[in-house]
């Protein structure tokens, strides 16, 4: 009963009480807003407001220390900058937290300051405030995981940052290795580590592919872990020179097959953020060409688009809108 209420399978899922409602759609589609949960639209409320007695009692139903997307909206809430370090010196009890949401905050603003331009058109200025804000980051993100051991999201978040600062394979080897043991089958912690193996960033060509499938092989029915399949065939395609590198038979079915396993898998739970997944999964088979799945993909989502990975793109919204008509 559990799967077929919530899970991603055919059966269509249980109304959810959280769910926001859908906005008008613009093409057929329309931009996910707090991860569509109620309850992490009065988060983000809260933390626009600079309030942080609200922000802790909103982040009530949620593990912070495990929910990477619930930290992710504050990450990117513009702003949070401004108050959070108050709430890191005055708030003992809730150090943790603060530090957490601080140091995350810290890497998305420092890659504001960098930009998405190829390292060469990066200004001294935009390195400057780049690494600035990335080590205080790294400190605040270290404190949090020595304050809460158990915590993973903070592992993530340093993958990131150390990334960014190029500390090199041993540091984020360790760092890796740290997420893994708090939850082994962490998708994020995945993720992230993706990105690190590719070629742009010192790893060896196929080395990302592998590793996400030796991954995807441990993964239960119905686990997130199978996003890493997908991911890993849309990093491909950001490497190739090839648009069409992914249009062979072989990764469709590899495709196909890792949905099945996983968002489409009865066994699968809608989370606050489904959508990402589904996005993700959305993006890989439409590049493979893909129909079948595709169509059982786009359905789900009903025009729901998250701008991760779809920024690959120069036109993600249009790309998004585009491959749904098709499929």
């Amino acid at each position: 009963m559990f799967g077929r209420l919530f899970g991603g399978g055919t059966e269509r899922p249980a109304a959810d009480p959280h769910a926001l409602p859908v906005p008008r759609k613009k093409n057929g589609m329309y931009r996910l807003r707090a991860l569509g949960d109620t309850r992490v639209l009065a988060l983000v409320e809260a933390a626009d407001a600079g309030d942080w007695a609200e922000v802790r009692a909103a982040l009530a139903p949620f593990d912070l220390g495990r929910d990477h997307r619930v930290l992710g909206e504050l990450a990117v809430l513009d702003g949070v900058q401004d108050w959070i370090g108050r709430a890191v010196e005055e708030d003992k009890e809730h150090r943790a937290e603060a530090l957490l949401i601080s140091g995350a905050r810290h890497i998305s603003w420092g890659w504001e300051a960098r930009t998405a331009a190829r390292a060469a058109d990066v200004t001294q200025e935009q390195w400057r405030v780049f690494h600035e804000r990335l080590h205080i980051a790294e400190e605040q993100l270290l404190e949090a995981a020595e304050l809460r051991p158990e915590w993973v999201t903070p592992w993530r978040q340093l993958l990131t940052s150390g990334r960014g600062m190029s500390l090199g394979a041993a540091v984020n080897e360790t760092r890796f290795d740290a997420g893994l043991r708090r939850d082994p089958l962490d998708p994020d912690i995945h993720t992230e580590w993706l990105a690190q193996l590719q070629p742009r960033w010192g790893g060896e060509p196929g080395q990302a592919l592998a590793f996400a499938r030796e991954a995807f092989a441990r993964a239960p029915q119905g686990h997130p872990l199978g996003c890493v399949i997908a991911m890993a065939h849309i990093e491909e395609w950001v490497e190739s020179d090839r648009g069409d590198c992914l249009e062979t038979p072989g990764i469709q079915a590899e495709l196909r097959n890792a949905a099945d396993h996983s968002i489409l898998h009865p066994a699968y739970v809608r989370r606050p953020g489904w959508q990402h997944d589904f996005n993700v999964f959305a993006m890989a088979l439409s590049l493979a060409d893909e129909r079948h799945t595709a169509r059982r993909v786009f359905q789900a989502l009903d025009g729901a688009f998250t701008t991760w990975p779809w920024t690959f793109f120069a036109e993600p919204e249009k790309q998004f809108a585009r491959r749904q008509r098709r499929a």
